[in-house]
């Protein structure tokens, strides 16, 4: 079984997983590659239907915030 995350879209499941809901419950699966929502948008949850690029999901790595420089100490008078 493979797992690849699609830029900017979903989780391609590849070979035999077995794709539970939150209660433990066994999802149906008819192929054997599914695409996993990841945008929180799709109406076909938990597969992915494409909206992502509807609502411009984005899986960019968020910039680091830039580090304020520290206070130099101030020599003792």
């Amino acid at each position: 079984m493979t797992i690849v995350a699609c830029p900017d879209g979903p989780l391609l499941v590849r070979g035999p997983a077995q794709i539970v809901d939150a209660e433990g419950k066994p999802v149906h699966r008819s192929r054997r590659t599914v695409a996993l929502c990841r945008c929180g948008v799709s109406t076909i949850k938990p597969y992915c239907d494409g909206t992502h690029k509807l609502v411009g999901f984005r899986t960019d790595p968020q910039p680091e915030p830039q580090s304020r420089p520290q206070p130099q100490p101030q020599p003792e008078v």
